[in-house]
């Protein structure tokens, strides 16, 4: 049997016959003691592999977004940590872990006793402190953009796309469980225990998330990533933001300067040539990003190749996204509507899409347009994102320049 248990093929077997078992049903205690008596230490780059080969089996990545919580319970303890994150002040690994230990105090030193309290009596001071705790626990988001728009795109560049999947679903979950305690805490009438529900939901999700980063996705980057894209990743963080702490320095390794390395490889400083005049490439990068919205543009495989970096960025973007497929830039549950309409575009079903919501203060306006070439052939899509709330208020007319 110990050959068997040291064989890897034999582990990945036994672990997938886990997970469906909870799938199917079958009692977790059963499923959690045949764990025990098969396996001594579990790598996370085996729990990569589990889900890749149970997304590529057919199971949908919702079927094991929804065991997240199960199985992150089966292994816990038995999770072998032979790659460690960096402990580099200012690697973004080490920024990740700095942000997670100030959610854990908040959690455990803040919101948790607020709970308690809350528990006790509903007073206004009591709600007060809870609404103060998880304004900030919603910073949270910070560290889950860095996370999906700077650091899934290059484990899916070297094909690890379950976990982020799967990882970035639940990130949403949480995100959501956040926004309904908040909510109800903002229209509190007295239902205590429905409020204690929510709170403690979402804090229990955030700390699950924190150990599934820790021992599942921190030492699957670091056993995947170069030293490049980590610098990337380091260099774009600062657009994004930083949640409760901030980089402990400035992370600059012993190495070639990654931007002159990629001089050579830059679009030529030349002219270049359009039907109706003639302009340089500054001159272009210039131009569209001085343009009041943003504009993206995915080719005819879905793959991102090109965004603008206008002053009034309403949807973050970083330059992780070049080369991913747009699929991969949206939420799990939102992929199928992306789908359907490069789908309409593709078949000629359609030419655009427009949709509109209300967010942060502001009033987005949202197109999507296919783009042909001159014989019809779809070539890909534009979308443009524009703040239209002042555009919505003028009235009359103008006619002169103000001073």
């Amino acid at each position: 049997m110990s050959e068997l248990i040291n064989n890897r093929e034999y582990r990945q077997k036994v672990l997938k016959e886990l997970i469906k078992d909870l799938h199917d049903g079958k009692d977790p205690e059963e499923v959690k003691k045949r764990f025990a008596e098969v396996f001594e230490g579990v790598a996370a780059s085996e729990i990569s592999d589990l889900e890749q080969s149970l997304v590529a089996e057919g199971m949908p990545i919702t079927e094991i977004q929804r065991l997240c919580d199960v199985h992150a319970s089966l292994f816990k303890g038995s999770i072998e940590e032979i790659h460690h994150p960096e402990h580099v002040p200012g690697h973004p690994l080490h920024t990740f872990e700095i942000e997670n230990k100030e959610l854990e105090k908040l959690i455990n030193n803040e919101i948790k006793p607020a709970i308690d309290s809350l528990k006790d009596k509903d007073s206004k001071e009591n709600l007060n402190k809870l609404t103060e705790n998880f304004n900030l626990l919603w910073d949270i988001d910070k560290h889950y953009k860095k996370k999906e728009n700077l650091l899934f795109p290059y484990l899916e560049k070297y094909g690890i796309t379950a976990p982020p999947k799967v990882m970035w679903g639940v990130d949403d979950e949480i995100r959501d469980a956040i926004k309904k305690t908040k909510n109800a805490l903002i229209n509190y009438k007295g239902n205590k225990d429905e409020l204690v529900g929510l709170a403690e939901e979402a804090v229990n999700k955030a700390s699950e998330m924190i150990f599934k980063e820790r021992n599942i996705l921190f030492p699957m980057s670091i056993d995947t990533l170069s030293q490049d894209e980590w610098v990337k990743i380091e260099r774009e963080s600062d657009e994004i933001g930083y949640c409760l702490a901030s980089p402990q320095a400035q992370w600059r390794p012993k190495r070639e300067d990654v931007e002159d390395k990629e001089e050579g490889s830059a679009v030529s400083k030349g002219f270049v040539r359009f039907d109706t005049g003639i302009l340089t490439p500054k001159e272009i990068s210039l131009l569209l990003n001085t343009l009041p919205l943003d504009i993206t543009f995915i080719d005819k495989d879905d793959v991102v190749k090109y965004f603008s970096q206008g002053k009034e960025r309403i949807f973050s973007r970083t330059k992780a996204v070049i080369g991913r497929t747009v699929q991969n830039c949206h939420p799990p549950a939102s992929v199928h509507i992306v789908e359907k309409m490069l789908e309409d575009f593709k078949s000629g079903k359609k030419d655009s899409e427009d949709f509109w919501i209300n967010m942060g203060g502001m009033y987005v306006y949202i197109r999507y347009f296919a783009v042909r070439d001159e014989k019809g052939e779809y070539i890909g899509t534009l979308e443009v994102t524009q703040n239209i709330k002042s555009i919505q208020e003028i009235k009359g007319e103008k006619r002169l320049v103000e001073d």
